[in-house]
């Protein structure tokens, strides 16, 4: 987003002209609460919820809406300041269904058969109910653009019930580049109290460029969500998302749907790599909560990092 590249802009300008690191560069860029009335946790809860694949559906669609407010409400009564949900969260189009030669052929999808309408509906709504609970909430959906296939994305609701900023993924699959999405092109990083997070959306947890990028950007967690809707036995992307945490000392949260067969559990992973909090592994819808930190070694370990590499490239 522009908003991202010109903070880069303005951080590496101080950065040349100081002689600072970038890290410490982007402290003098980074909204924070100073003092005591820093916050040293922040309540993040991850939902592992149903997800639908038939955009078409109003239906279905209104279903998904329904259990994400409802998780939304269990969440803000256990405390939650942030509500993280799965890629798919609304609705996760089939390819199958979505194919203008489908459904026994895959082709380019025939977009005019998704219930626009309803999905916005269901949007605002939630978005509503964020603010009226006093939580911001992330949640992917798919976004309509007016001359090209739609974004696979993820809103990020202010707990003033207005959506603030929207990530498009950017590395996909064959299917989606070929047949269903645009895909998008710049990281996106949000505040919520002193906590700084980025956004990940589907096969980005596969590249650990993005989170470097991340790193680089100064975020405390990054929201991961991954959809393992019609598949099964997808535990390495756990795997990934623990590595992920540990090579660059952050938070990552993982949304997926409720699918005991996806080998997969929603979770929170701490800096060190180890589960925070999971969710049912049976695949019941749920959300939990765990309280992020601010921890000395996620600063220390970027600083480390930020050093190396200029020695590196030096």
């Amino acid at each position: 987003m522009t908003a991202n590249r010109n903070l880069k802009r303005r951080v590496r300008a101080r950065a040349a002209k100081t002689g600072e690191s970038y890290t410490s560069a982007l402290r003098h860029f980074r909204p924070t609460p100073s003092g005591e009335d820093m916050p040293e946790t922040l309540k993040l809860a991850v939902a592992q919820s149903t997800v639908h694949r038939d955009p078409s559906d109003p239906a279905l669609l209104r279903a998904s809406g329904a259990e994400v407010r409802s998780l939304l409400r269990q969440a803000a009564a256990a405390g939650a300041r942030l509500v993280h949900f799965t890629e798919g969260a609304l609705c996760f189009p089939s390819k199958e269904i979505m194919s203008e030669l489908g459904p026994d052929e895959i082709g380019p999808s025939d977009w005019t058969k998704a219930d626009w309408k309803v999905l916005q509906e269901e949007l605002d709504s939630i978005a509503e109910l964020s603010g009226e609970l006093g939580v911001w909430t992330v949640l992917p959906s798919i976004h309509q653009l007016p001359d090209a296939r739609p974004h696979n994305s993820m809103y990020v609701v202010s707990d003033q019930g207005k959506v603030v900023a929207r990530y498009d993924e950017r590395t996909m699959s064959t299917t989606k580049i070929t047949w269903m999405y645009t895909p998008g092109k710049d990281p996106v990083t949000f505040d919520v109290d002193g906590f700084r997070f980025g956004l990940a959306l589907g096969l980005d947890v596969l590249f650990p460029e993005l989170f470097t990028e991340y790193d680089r950007l100064g975020v405390d967690g990054v929201l991961v969500s991954y959809s393992t809707a019609g598949v099964t036995h997808h535990e390495h992307i756990a795997v990934q998302a623990r590595g992920t945490a540990v090579n660059n000392t952050c938070w990552i949260s993982l949304a997926v749907p409720a699918n005991p067969d996806g080998g997969l559990q929603s979770g929170v992973i701490d800096p060190r790599g180890a589960w925070a909090i999971h969710a049912p592994a049976d695949g019941t819808p749920a959300v939990v909560t765990t309280d992020v930190l601010h921890e000395d070694v996620t600063q220390i370990g970027r600083e480390f990092r930020q050093r190396t590499r200029e020695r590196v490239n030096s």
